[in-house]
């Protein structure tokens, strides 16, 4: 699963970060004051289990990366893509019933793990999650930019002279 996010992201020329459990509170920070260097805002598109764990790492995580981010004056946005309880009923993934030793609160009747998403379905949900979020007229403009920097720099290496040593 983390191979082919990363391939999404780069598609997209956006990073992704795992983690496994409750994560500590330097990667938290970390995350938060990260767009401050590039001066961004920051969706975090997120994917989990569908359970007790999976929606607490999820609050969690988003509770502390949002207090560091305000101290560091960056927007930081959060947003579960996966797994809800719709996709496990659209995709017929494979449930089980919460653990009875989690006392904590959860929104379903029973569990799927983040890995029962066939990797076509979860490729899909990410490509429409980050999708939704583009502006199409920026990314043309980016493209239309990119171009023009590469036709400059084509350019100027043509008119540099081939090979210095060869002359000699």
């Amino acid at each position: 699963m983390v191979t082919q996010l990363v391939r999404i992201g780069a598609e997209f020329g956006i990073s992704c970060f795992f983690s496994g459990g409750f994560d500590g509170l330097a990667g938290k920070h970390e995350a938060a004051v990260r767009p401050v260097t590039g001066g961004l805002r920051t969706r975090v598109l997120h994917i989990g289990d569908y359970d007790q764990s999976g929606e607490h790492m999820f609050t969690a995580l988003a509770e502390d990366v949002l207090a560091f981010a305000e101290a560091a004056g960056v927007e930081v946005q959060f947003e579960r893509v996966a797994v809800t309880g719709e996709q496990v009923v659209a995709h017929n993934l494979p449930i089980a019933p919460p653990k009875a030793t989690d006392r904590r609160s959860f929104s379903g009747t029973a569990t799927t793990q983040a890995e029962a998403l066939p990797p076509d379905v979860l490729a899909a949900i990410v490509r429409e999650a980050i999708e939704a979020h583009r502006d199409p007229e920026v990314h043309r403009q980016i493209l239309a930019r990119e171009e023009t920097e590469r036709r400059a720099i084509r350019e100027s290496l043509s008119r540099r002279p081939r090979d210095r040593m060869a002359a000699h």
